[in-house]
Parts: C-alpha cells; sequence; structure tokens
C-alpha cells in the first residue's frame, strides 16, 4: 500500500473556512506516519513558513502550495455579473524557483487581480510556471466545472490548455472522495475517463478543512460564522461532506478502484524539494560614502554625536564605545544602525516628535547616533539586554512617531530604499475565548442572553496571555458548574473551544514595517491592506517576516499621540507666546512638575494617569525622574505589589535595605527594591555566577513563564548563588521568591527611562503652560466625546475656560485664545462641528486671517465665497453657537434663507462689473440686509443644539437645573458607584444614547447610556422593564433610574429595575 500524501489541505489561514492550526496538522501527519504535507490555502500563503518550520522541525517533507483563483476572462477584467466567477486551481512548488514563482503568483493576484477574491489568470500562470505542479482543481476548478455541465470537449481543451501552460509533466488531474455531493459519482467517471483518454496522471486528494472526522460540526459553525448565518443555513458543503484529514488506510480504501491516484501523490511529494534559509539577517542596502565600510561611517557618526552631545569622551566612555562598536561589527550590524539613524534624522529635521523605546536605550552607540535620547551611562541600562554578544538575534530598535505623523517617515523609506522595498506587516486577529462564544452561540441560533451570559464568566486575560475557556473554566467555579449542568452551554463552550485560536481576519500591524535590498516579491508575498485598500502589507506575520522567517529587517514605526500632543503643545507655545522649546533639552528637575504630580494632577499625561496610577503618584511624591521610571515600570500586575514598599522606603517610613551586600550596586536608585526585569537580570549575574549567555536563557524563561524552563532555571540559580554568592540554599529561595510577581510582566529598565522621559515631558508641559497642552490634549482626542469630556472637567478644575466654537477666534481644531487681562481659554475649532467640511473651514480662516475679523453678519456670509456654505453648514454655525455675536440664533435660523440669498445677490454683484455708453464701470446697490425677528431659543434648545453639533453640552450641562430635584430623589452620583455596593442605588442623568435589540423570544431590550456631572454608566433595560414604560427611553431625557450594579465583564453597568422621568429636553 502506497503511502498517501495530503496534497490539497486548508489551515486556519484559509480564513475562516479553515479550522485546522498548522501544528495540529503536522502532529497529526506525523502521528499517521507520513512522511511529507502541502498546506494550499485559499488565494494566500499566510502560514507558509510556519508550515515549512513546523514540518522541518517534526522531520516532515514540507510541500508549500496555495489553491489559487483563476479568473474567468484575465485578472484585469472586473465587469459585475461576469468576472466574479472564477475556478480553483492547486498549485504547488517543485523547487525553490516554484516557491518564488508561488510567492509572484499571490502577490499578483492580490495586487492586480483581486475582485471579491485574488485571482491570477493564465497569462501570469505561463510567466510564472517554472517549478510549479498544479492540480486540475475540486469541483469549483476549471475543469470540474466543465465536467458538471457535461461539456467534456470543453473539459479536454481545458486540460490541454493547462498541460501546455505548466508542462505536460507538471498538471495532474485531481479526484476526491465526497460522495455526499450531487452528481458525484458520474463527476468522477467523467474525470477518470478523461485522464485515461489524455494520459493525464490522476491524484488523489481529500481537500481538509479540519482535522477529525468530529470536527464537522465545529466547522460547519465556522462557515455559519464566516457567512453570517445560523447553522441551519449554511448548506450541505462541508457541512455534510467529510473533509477530515485522512490516514493512508482511509484513502486507501475511498480510492480503492484507481490505486495509482494514491500511487501519485507519493510521487508528486518526491518532486516537491523546496529548502528555505530561515534564520537569516536581511538589512536594507543603505548608500555609503564613497571609499568608506558601515562600520567606519557607524563609528564617525557616534564621534560627531558625542561632540555634538558635548560628551567628555573619557576613558570610561571611550571603552564602552569600543566594546559596542566591536560587537555591532562582528554580527554587520553597523547597516542596519545607519538605516535607523537615518530615518530618524529625517524625524527630527522634519520636527516630527520621536523617541525610541526598549532595550535600545541602553546602546552609547544608539545614544550618540541620534537613535536614543536617553543617555545609558546615567541611567546604568545594560548594552547586553539589547544586543548580547553570546545570542544571534537581530537588533530591535522600536521607533515612536507623533500619530498624526508617522505616515510621513514610512514615505520617506519608501523614497529613499524604494516603494517596492517597503512595506508594513501583517497581523492577524484570532477568535479569542470571548468571542468565539457570543460567535458560536449566534451561530446555533442560541439567545443573545445565553450567549453574553457565558462570555461575561469568562475572566479577561492579559497582554500577551490571553485567556483560554479551558483556563477560565478553572478560574471561574460558576462557568464550570454551568458546563457541567446545562447541556446547552456546554455544547456552545466545546465548539468555542475548538474555534478559539483560529484565524479570524487580516490587518496591519500597529507598528512593524520592513525595507528589503530588493523588491519585497523577492521574498515575501504581499497584498493591501484588506481594510483601506490603500497600504501594501506582507502576508508573512511579524514572526515568519523577520528573523525566525525569511530574515527581513523589522521596524517599528509605532504612532503615539502623547508625541503628537507634545508636539502641538509646543507649536502653540510658540505661537501665543513666543517661546522656542525644546522638548528635549527641558530641566529634568522641574519643581512645579512633580508638585503637581504629587497632587494627583495626572489627567491627560503619558503613562501616568488614571485612578491607580494617581493614587500611588500623590502617595509616593516623586522627586526625580528615577521616580517616574519606577512607577512606569512597577504599575503592571505582579510588580505593582512592590509600589507600597518602594514609596515608604522612599518617605524614609521603611529602612532601605538589600537582599545581599552586592545588589546595592543595581538597586541603590529603587531604594533596594526589585523594579526592573534587568533588576532579575543583574541578580543572576552578580550573585548566581550567570553570564550574558547563560542569564538570556534565564530572561527568556521568567519573561514568557515556561514552567519547564522555570524549573531548570531555579535550580541554577539556587545552586549558583550557594557556590558563586556562598549563601545559604534558603537565602537563595529567598531571593528566587523575590521572582515571582515578574514572570511575564518584568519591564525593561531601558524601556522604562524611555516612557518615563515622554511621561516627564508631557507633565512638564502640563505644570508650566496649562492652556496650550490641555488645548493640545483636546485636538488630540478630538472625535472621542466622552474623552473630549473628561478633559473638560479638568480644564474647569485648571480654571482654563473651554469655549463653544466663535467665528472670530476659532482654528481649526482646538485653540488658545488669548485676552488682555484675562485668563487663557480655549476655543473648540470649527472642525469639531458637525456638518462643517475642511474647505469651508479654511475658507473661514484663509478670509479671516488675510482681511481681519468679521463685523456682524453680513459682512461675513458675503465674504465667504465658498459653495461649502451651504444651509446645512450654516445652520450648524449659528446653532452651536459660533456665529452668536453676530446675534440671536433662533433669529439668525429663521433668516437662514434670505441670508444665504442675500450672501449669492453680493458676490454676484461684486463679480460683475456693468459697463456703460461711456465705459464706465457701475455696480448696482443691493437693499441692506434686514432680519425678521422671532422668538429666542431656550437655553435647554441651546444645549441640545451644542450636543446635536459638538458631541456633548460645552457651555453648561443640563442636568444643572435639575440638582434640587436630584437631590430629593436622593441619587447617588454615577462617579461614586462602585463594584463592592449591594442593594438598590438611584442615579438620575440625561440619557446620552440607546442600542434596542430583540431577544430570541422577540421581546425589546435595551442599553442606554446615562451621564451625570461626574460620569456615565451602561444601564441595562431588559424587556420586562422596558415594555412597562418604553417611551422614557429617549435620548435626551433626564431621568432617575433604579437598580443593581453589575461589574461582570469588568466594566460597572447598572441593572434596571425602575425608572422615572424627570424632563425630556429637545432641539426642534
Amino acid at each position: 500500500m502506497s503511502n498517501f500524501v495530503h496534497l490539497h489541505t486548508h489551515s486556519h489561514y484559509s480564513l475562516l473556512d479553515g479550522l485546522s492550526k498548522i501544528d495540529g496538522l503536522v502532529a497529526r501527519a506525523k502521528e499517521l506516519g507520513m512522511e511529507a504535507l502541502a498546506v494550499t490555502d485559499h488565494g494566500a500563503m499566510y502560514g507558509a513558513i510556519e508550515f515549512y518550520a513546523a514540518c522541518k522541525k517534526a522531520g516532515i517533507k514540507p510541500i508549500i502550495g496555495v489553491e489559487a483563483y483563476v479568473a474567468n476572462r484575465t485578472r484585469f477584467d472586473k465587469e459585475p455579473g461576469i468576472d466574479n466567477k472564477r475556478y480553483h486551481l492547486t498549485l504547488l512548488a517543485k523547487n525553490n524557483i516554484g516557491y518564488q514563482n508561488l510567492v509572484k503568483l499571490v502577490t499578483a493576484a492580490h495586487i492586480e487581480g483581486f475582485y471579491y477574491k485574488p485571482r491570477v489568470d493564465k497569462e501570469l500562470l505561463r510567466e510564472h510556471s517554472e517549478g510549479l505542479i498544479a492540480l486540475s482543481g475540486c469541483l469549483a476548478g476549471e475543469l470540474g466545472r466543465s465536467i458538471q455541465s457535461g461539456n467534456l470537449e470543453k473539459a479536454e481543451k481545458i486540460a490541454r490548455e493547462y498541460q501546455d501552460i505548466l508542462g505536460a509533466d507538471n498538471y495532474f488531474i485531481e479526484i476526491m472522495h465526497h460522495p455526499e455531493v450531487e452528481n458525484f459519482w458520474e463527476w468522477r467517471k467523467s474525470l477518470i475517463t478523461l485522464a485515461h483518454k489524455l494520459n493525464i496522471p490522476l491524484v488523489a486528494t481529500q481537500d481538509s478543512h479540519y482535522l477529525n472526522s468530529d470536527d464537522k460540526f465545529a466547522h460547519k459553525i465556522l462557515v455559519a460564522i464566516s457567512t453570517n448565518t445560523d447553522v441551519s443555513d449554511t448548506g450541505i458543503f462541508k457541512g455534510d461532506g467529510n473533509y477530515h484529514f485522512t490516514s493512508t488506510e482511509e484513502a486507501s480504501e475511498a480510492f480503492k478502484d484507481i490505486p495509482d491516484a494514491v500511487e501519485n501523490t507519493e510521487k508528486i511529494a518526491q518532486r516537491c524539494n523546496v529548502e528555505l534559509a530561515l534564520g537569516k539577517f536581511i538589512f536594507p542596502d543603505f548608500v555609503l560614502e564613497p571609499g568608506k565600510t558601515a562600520d567606519q561611517m557607524l563609528k564617525e557618526l557616534t564621534l560627531q554625536g558625542a561632540k555634538e552631545r558635548g560628551l567628555d569622551v573619557n576613558p570610561e566612555i571611550t571603552e564602552r564605545l569600543c566594546y559596542e562598536l566591536e560587537i555591532i561589527r562582528n554580527k554587520n550590524y553597523a547597516p542596519y544602525f545607519l538605516v535607523v539613524a537615518d530615518l530618524l534624522r529625517f524625524a527630527r529635521e522634519s520636527n516630527i516628535y520621536t523617541t525610541v523605546r526598549g532595550s535600545a536605550a541602553g546602546s552609547l552607540v544608539a545614544h550618540l547616533s541620534g537613535i536614543t535620547n536617553v543617555n545609558p551611562i546615567e541611567f546604568k541600562l545594560p548594552f547586553e539586554r539589547f544586543l548580547n554578544p553570546f545570542r544571534p538575534s537581530a537588533p530591535d530598535i522600536d521607533m515612536d512617531f507623533a500619530d498624526n505623523r508617522r505616515e510621513e517617515v514610512i514615505e520617506y523609506a519608501k523614497k529613499k530604499y524604494g516603494a517596492d522595498k517597503v512595506a508594513q506587516i501583517s497581523t492577524f486577529g484570532t477568535m479569542m475565548a470571548r468571542g468565539a462564544v457570543r460567535d458560536v452561540a449566534r451561530a446555533l441560533e442560541k439567545s443573545y442572553e445565553l450567549g453574553d451570559r457565558i462570555a461575561k464568566l469568562i475572566p479577561m486575560g492579559s497582554q500577551g496571555f490571553p485567556m483560554t475557556i479551558d483556563h477560565a473554566m478553572e478560574l471561574e467555579p460558576e462557568l464550570k458548574n454551568l458546563y457541567e449542568r446545562d447541556s446547552e452551554v456546554r455544547q456552545i463552550l466545546d465548539i468555542a473551544k475548538k474555534l478559539e485560536g483560529t484565524v479570524r481576519h487580516v490587518s496591519v500591524h500597529a507598528a512593524g514595517v520592513v525595507i528589503a535590498p530588493q523588491p519585497l516579491v523577492n521574498y515575501v508575498p504581499i497584498q493591501f491592506d484588506p481594510k483601506t485598500g490603500d497600504k501594501l502589507i506582507t502576508q508573512y506575520d511579524m514572526y515568519t517576516v523577520g528573523e525566525d522567517g525569511v530574515g527581513l529587517t523589522k521596524l517599528d514605526f509605532l504612532g503615539i499621540r502623547n508625541l503628537a500632543i507634545l508636539e502641538d503643545a509646543v507649536r502653540l507655545v510658540r505661537e501665543h507666546r513666543g517661546l522656542n522649546i525644546d522638548i528635549e533639552k527641558i530641566p529634568f528637575d522641574d519643581k512645579k512638575t512633580f508638585i503637581m504630580l504629587a497632587k494627583g494632577e495626572t489627567e491627560g499625561l503619558f503613562q501616568l494617569s488614571g485612578s491607580g496610577m494617581t493614587k500611588h503618584l500623590m502617595e509616593l511624591k516623586p522627586t526625580t525622574v528615577h521616580d517616574i521610571n519606577a512607577m512606569v515600570a512597577l504599575y503592571r500586575p505582579g510588580p505593582m505589589n512592590n509600589i507600597p514598599e518602594y514609596i515608604a522606603r522612599k518617605q524614609g517610613r521603611s529602612k532601605i535595605t538589600y537582599f545581599h551586600p552586592k545588589a546595592e550596586s543595581f538597586l541603590a536608585k529603587s531604594y533596594g527594591i526589585l523594579v526592573y526585569q534587568d533588576d532579575l537580570l543583574f541578580t543572576a549575574l552578580e550573585l548566581a555566577g550567570y553570564n550574558w549567555e547563560t542569564v538570556d536563557k534565564f530572561r527568556k524563561a521568567v519573561g514568557k513563564k515556561i514552567p519547564a524552563e522555570m524549573a531548570k532555571q531555579h535550580k541554577i540559580f539556587v545552586e549558583g548563588c550557594q557556590t558563586h554568592s556562598g549563601m545559604s540554599k534558603d537565602k537563595a529561595e529567598e531571593i528566587w521568591n523575590l521572582f515571582e510577581p515578574f514572570q511575564g510582566y518584568g519591564f525593561n529598565k531601558a524601556h522604562a527611562a524611555c516612557y518615563g522621559r515622554v511621561a516627564y515631558q508631557t507633565a512638564y508641559m502640563k505644570a508650566n503652560f496649562p492652556a496650550e497642552y490641555m488645548c493640545a490634549v483636546l485636538t488630540a482626542e478630538a472625535g472621542d466625546t466622552e474623552k473630549i469630556a473628561e478633559i473638560i472637567t479638568e480644564c474647569k478644575r485648571m480654571k482654563i475656560p473651554v469655549l463653544s466654537p466663535a467665528i472670530n477666534s476659532s482654528a481649526k481644531d482646538f485653540t488658545v485664545v488669548k485676552t488682555a487681562g484675562a485668563e487663557d481659554q480655549i476655543c473648540f475649532g470649527l472642525l469639531t462641528i458637525k456638518n462643517l467640511g475642511e474647505g469651508v473651514a479654511d475658507a473661514i480662516i484663509a478670509e479671516r486671517a488675510g482681511r481681519g475679523p468679521y463685523g456682524d453678519i453680513e459682512n461675513f456670509i458675503t465674504r465667504i465665497n465658498n459653495k461649502d456654505l451651504n444651509k446645512k453648514s450654516l445652520e450648524s454655525l449659528i446653532k452651536c453657537g459660533a456665529l452668536d455675536e453676530f446675534g440671536e440664533r433662533n433669529t439668525l435660523l429663521f433668516n437662514v434663507e434670505s441670508l444665504l440669498t442675500h450672501a449669492r445677490d453680493e458676490q454676484k454683484n461684486a463679480s460683475q462689473k456693468q459697463t456703460s455708453l461711456f465705459g464706465e464701470n457701475t455696480k448696482v446697490v443691493l437693499p441692506p440686509l434686514k432680519l425678521m425677528t422671532t422668538t429666542a431659543a431656550s437655553q435647554p434648545e441651546k444645549l441640545m443644539w451644542e450636543k446635536e453639533l459638538l458631541g456633548l453640552f460645552v457651555s453648561e450641562h443640563p442636568l444643572n437645573t435639575y440638582q434640587t430635584q436630584l437631590a430629593l430623589e436622593r441619587v447617588t452620583k454615577v462617579g461614586d458607584l462602585k463594584a463592592t455596593i449591594s442593594g438598590a442605588v438611584r442615579i438620575g442623568g440625561v440619557i446620552t444614547k440607546t442600542q434596542k435589540i430583540m431577544t430570541k423570544t422577540g421581546r425589546p431590550m435595551l442599553f442606554s447610556w446615562l451621564e451625570d456631572l461626574s460620569s456615565k454608566i451602561e444601564v441595562v433595560v431588559f424587556p420586562n422593564v422596558f415594555e412597562q414604560n418604553p417611551d422614557v427611553w429617549k435620548e435626551n431625557s433626564i431621568v432617575v433610574v433604579q437598580g443593581k450594579v453589575n461589574d461582570r465583564d469588568g466594566v460597572l453597568k447598572l441593572l434596571c429595575d425602575t425608572v422615572k422621568p424627570l424632563a425630556l429636553m429637545s432641539s426642534a
């Protein structure tokens, strides 16, 4: 019996169609004794490198393939009703040339041929046919469709055409065994007849979409999720058929009448021999100065940087530089440093605020070459944490840029290195436990309430450690009990367990960019970002595109909002105060800054805001940037247990001690407390006799919480402390136990220094230039009305008035308004007004800048000659209060048509010069503008207009009028609600948003958001409560709600029992 080889296999990278994960496929193939395996995902190669590496590790030959979509006509034809028809074709790489051609075919399919699906055409196949084997495909193949239609003559022609394209020896007729498909046996017989007639070999495939036959129903649910249907609508294909990963015995039985079809799988596998060189480093081509090497240029750049920074190149500095440069030279990393230094030079010269985070701050070469702003000598940051001389890993310098200007740096890279050599990296969104439960419940036609209830019982995971359903059942007894006693819950969870971790979609990595020395298609398949359709992204993710995969240099270009805030705040200070601030040269011992932090005034600050962090800062009363760095590192799960002792030692309430005298050399700045991951490394280095080679294994074990490695390192550490430092085993165990909170959560000291620096810079700007800083924060948060409301509350506390838009004061964004003898004020920008486009905002500002302020309403409307100043935009300007200085709002609204007509007449008159008989210019004198009067708008109307057009109440809050009534109702402030409150509570506020849904039983229920002067909260209104008084639940109603506080999913909500209306405001 021949050994069957799967040549048509789908992994979960066949998005929401394949259920098998790569490691599961490889393990199953190994278990079945298979020596080779192919993965052929739909139209993409997302999993190719992961699959290749897994097979190699398991001793299985990897066959890299793809199930391609072939266009009905050409890949450029995209006519509805004609070109949405396409055919499947299974392609396998015979060798490295074939692999490269697969990459090029898949790339062209996405870049040129995408129309519903990524499509190749026969011209493209012919151009890139070398090194490829093609199988005719499944029933959706061109050959299969032709046979299904009964057109055997056409089928013969199709087969010969593919033979001509690929070569007679490289085209096989693919045959499957899925008798549940309609007319299967007729189709099968015709395929066999055609193969024999044309002397084309048959090859047996399974079109596997899941591992085991008992995964069939889970796969059906996956398809239902993909198509947004429920399980009853999914249809028979792949639902009732068997598309599991068959054994050789099963395949031999299915194809016993045509055993050569099974034999040919093995023959094809023998012909496929792709050998990829993974794990190498491929750097971009940096243009060197004539006659110089990259190492020479880096050394010169470093020495020049030392001179510019005024650094005394003493023997200590010289020794450190020589040490670092030697390691960089030995690893051939100088080109990488030059590339990064050049990118950051461009950013700074373009006034794009930037910083570098992570272990790179431990490099003096990086600091002096202009890459980092943190001096590693000052902060005692180890270079080896960045570039370990014993570790063959690529350098990793993470660059942060102002988020509103990040694209400028990427565009610079494209211009410098070539647009075909630069792309962003993809990332894969997977089905997480909670989402999988909700999706499965919906697909199974279970009630929304049931799916939501189960999902909320699953605790939230943490960064890098996602929660799984199995782990959730260990942590949450109620979930386990439900699973054991409720068959519906058990069915949902059992299927969700099979689906969790499955790839759901591909998107763009938040930071990752690759720059290649040659066109990227020579290394990786490329496609457009599925969301925007304009950004080029790699199909390989950060793990398979970089050093663990094809070896391209991965650079991090992360957009940080707070850098944009700093940049904007510095601009505002320059414009309004005439001060030029170099944010990198501000004093880092500013008393006003530390006093502000000690008071807990942290709203809008980078890394330092939030109630928990603020509380600790108030207790700590920081006095140095080292304290800020420490808090940035400590305020994480696990290490935060050390915060109280850190504060006590800082304040002198607790004695500073060290667990060993040697520890003082690296723990002095943190009062003897373990704060950073580096502290653990130095403990192992100094006390347990590790070196930088062995301590790296220690770091990985602690950082990734690998039980087997942790046990191994535990033994090495304890024995090392006894041998190297002469301590007792008990003392060594005591120190080891101090490491426990850092498992998975330890913060890199260099990273903390970088982020602590930016945190201090934001605090310095807020303390010293409060109006400009808060204005910049408002601009950065524009569009997030909830966040804007929080910032305005902070502005009020800081006694900085925030004003509605004003036609003679507003810029496009929020701006600082300075009036002689008055406090600085912040004014809403014109672009914050709904229905007002950028074009008319630009016209208003440009006209005002060129010819001065607008004098009255007539002056304004006649000076703005812009088609976008239409009825809707003028009404928006009036209703939000931007034109209040020109008249009462309702009066202006009442006269909008007259205003626009007058403006058109004036502008038409001004543009038409009438020439008299004697050649004199004449001008028609128009009658003066007269406004009709009407009833003035009420205050509630004005407030509702503000809410409608600005997203929130600005001039005042409507609840101000109802404070007496709310006091009589004995309400609790939303901001004072806590999860620990038991029993019924009453809250009063404005309904700002509602979302009605229908339950499975057809009854309406509601999610409503209630806002008071302190905060807002979601109110859940179940059907029995909603149906009692549905008319109350309207946006802008002022109500008192009684209910119970719930925080099951980690967010406070109120479950409504009763509701009492107080008022309904109207903007009509």
